[in-house]
């Protein structure tokens, strides 16, 4: 008896990653027959970073005891990660105009493999993001070292598991697209300014503190800034709390969000 229940176990697990990959790889195919998709993730570095980084890079950082170009590249290449993820989680929403998520929701498989594989899906347009936001950084002169770049590598799922669970909780309740695009740009711009992707905030007190905190990205960001600045004299003046404590936080967030948004997300097609 033992030996069935573990054979079902087993077999019950290899169905949900079955089908965690088919929902991620029907994504990725959609966005490679999607050039303008691919564009727009490549694009979208070029005028955050180049741009607007750029700007604050000349004319903004004359007192700080860092290398702002680094932090704000480094800082770009997360909010990529983090940003595309929960955009391209609107996806969602047409599925379920076109009852695709209907289909899925009933296949013998978990809910959270569903939102999981949608989550992975979504992140390969963030990992063009970011390999953009590290060319465009190469053009301004700004380098990255062959190990702080795998670590980045090695982060990104989680980055884009946290972004891609906090938008899970706007796709539960929203269902219209476009209502549903605005939605989700209004949780991640503010997060770009205030979880310290482009703009120190060791400084910030009030409101802004608490809502710097509150932030998901603020512990991603924190997290990668702690691994690219180990063991340098910057790390003090860039890096805000202890790895152990940045990797707990995303983590918590991430169950949390997920949890609640993917509640809400079955809840909602249930009462169709």
């Amino acid at each position: 008896m033992t030996e069935i229940s573990l054979t079902n176990r087993k077999s019950r697990v290899k169905r949900e990653i079955n089908a965690v990959i088919t929902i991620a790889l029907r994504d990725i195919t959609l966005a490679l027959r999607s050039p303008g998709t691919i564009f727009t993730s490549l694009a979208m570095p070029l005028i955050m970073m180049g741009m607007l980084g750029g700007s604050l890079a000349e004319n903004m950082t004359g007192g700080l005891r860092f290398d702002y170009s680094k932090f704000m590249m480094v800082g770009m290449m997360v909010n990529m990660l983090f940003m595309v993820t929960t955009m391209g989680m609107t996806s969602l929403v047409e599925d379920h105009t076109t009852d695709f998520t209907q289909e899925m929701l009933v296949s013998p498989v978990s809910r959270y493999s569903i939102v999981i594989g949608k989550i992975f899906g979504s992140s390969f347009g963030a990992i063009i993001s970011m390999a953009g936001t590290l060319i465009v950084g190469i053009i301004m002169g700004i380098t990255l070292n062959p190990g702080q770049l795998l670590m980045i590598l090695i982060l990104s799922p989680l980055m884009c598991l946290s972004g891609g669970a906090l938008a899970m909780i706007i796709i539960g309740v929203i269902k219209s697209n476009k209502t549903a695009n605005t939605a989700v740009m209004l949780i991640t711009m503010p997060q770009m300014f205030l979880s310290g992707a482009i703009i120190p905030i060791n400084n910030s007190s009030g409101i802004l503190y608490v809502l710097s905190h509150a932030m998901p990205m603020t512990y991603c960001l924190d997290l990668v800034r702690a691994v690219v600045y180990a063991g340098t004299p910057e790390y003090a003046s860039v890096v805000l709390f202890n790895p152990v404590v940045n990797f707990t936080a995303i983590v918590v967030l991430t169950v949390i969000c997920l949890m609640i948004g993917t509640f809400l997300f079955a809840r909602s097609e249930k009462s169709r």
